[in-house]
C-alpha cells in the first residue's frame, strides 16, 4: 500500500514540474546561434572613407570599432573646415548581428560587412543609387605604403614641437621614404627583408635652420640605425638588431 501512494506521489510531482518547464520554454525567448557578422568576422579596426556631403566637398570619416564595444568617429569636413572633429562612445549590435548603432545623437547605423562597413540611411537600409559605394568605408590595411606615419615617440620620449610635425612616407613602387624631420623636408632609400626586416639608405635633406630645441638629426639618425620594424593598423614601431624600439609612428588619415 505505501509503494502504490509513493508511485502516486511521484506521478503528480513529475507532471506537474513538467508542466511548469514547457511554460517557461513558451514563455522564453529563443535566439537562434549561427554564423553571423558579430561572431563571424574579424570586425574590430579603423574603417575609413569620404562620404557625399551636401554643402561641401565631403565628409572624410574615419570609424574605429574596439573589442569592448566603444568606438571613436572622427569626421572632417572637406573645402569647408580643417579641424578634426571626434565623437567617441559606445555601439550595440542587432539582434541578427549584423549591423551596429553608435550611442551618438543620430544614433547612426552601419551594416558591418567583410572589411567594410556600409553607412546606413535612418530606416537602418543601406543606401542604393548611383552614390551607393560612396557610402562604404574600408578596413584599413596593415601595411607600411599609401600611409601618413606621424612621428610620435623618439628615443623613448613623447614628441612634442611647434613647427612642422615630423613624419614619414614610403612608396613601395621606387622604394624611396620620404617626409619632414620637423625642419627639413627629407628622402632616402628603403630595402623590406625577410622577418619584418628593413635597412634605410643614408639620408637626403634640405638645409634649413631648426627653430627651438628640437634636433632633427637624432630622428634621421634612428632612420639609420633601424634594422627591423612591427606594424598595426595605425602604429609603427622601429626597432634596432636587439628589439629596442627607437620611434614609434601613428598614422594619421586625416593627412
Amino acid at each position: 500500500m505505501k509503494i502504490k501512494t509513493f508511485i502516486i506521489i511521484f506521478t503528480i510531482a513529475f507532471n506537474i514540474i513538467s508542466c511548469n518547464s514547457s511554460q517557461k520554454s513558451k514563455s522564453q525567448k529563443v535566439i537562434a546561434i549561427g554564423d553571423s557578422s558579430m561572431n563571424a568576422l574579424d570586425w574590430n579596426g579603423n574603417y575609413q572613407g569620404i562620404i557625399p556631403c551636401a554643402d561641401c566637398e565631403g565628409i572624410k570619416t574615419q570609424l574605429t570599432l574596439n573589442n569592448d564595444l566603444t568606438y571613436i568617429l572622427q569626421t572632417q569636413y572637406l573645402g569647408k573646415e580643417d579641424s578634426v572633429f571626434q565623437a567617441t562612445g559606445k555601439f550595440s549590435w542587432n539582434d541578427k548581428g549584423n549591423s551596429i548603432t553608435l550611442d551618438n545623437e543620430n544614433k547612426q547605423k552601419y551594416f558591418v560587412g567583410e572589411n567594410q562597413v556600409f553607412h546606413l540611411n535612418n530606416n537602418g537600409n543601406k543606401i542604393t543609387g548611383d552614390l551607393a559605394e560612396k557610402y562604404i568605408l574600408k578596413k584599413e590595411k596593415v601595411e607600411l605604403a599609401g600611409k601618413y606615419w606621424k612621428l610620435f615617440r623618439l628615443n623613448g620620449k613623447d614628441v612634442k614641437i611647434e613647427s612642422k610635425e615630423p613624419n614619414l612616407t614610403f612608396e613601395e613602387a621606387n622604394n624611396r621614404a620620404s617626409g619632414n624631420g620637423g625642419c627639413n623636408q627629407f628622402s632616402c632609400s628603403f630595402e623590406l627583408q625577410e622577418s619584418n626586416r628593413i635597412k634605410f639608405g643614408i639620408v637626403m635633406s634640405t638645409k634649413m635652420a631648426c627653430i627651438g630645441d628640437w634636433n632633427e638629426n637624432d630622428f634621421f639618425q634612428v632612420l639609420e640605425k633601424t634594422t627591423q620594424y612591427s606594424l598595426s593598423e595605425n602604429e609603427l614601431f622601429l626597432q634596432d638588431d636587439y628589439e629596442t624600439t627607437l620611434a614609434i609612428f601613428k598614422s594619421d588619415f586625416f593627412k
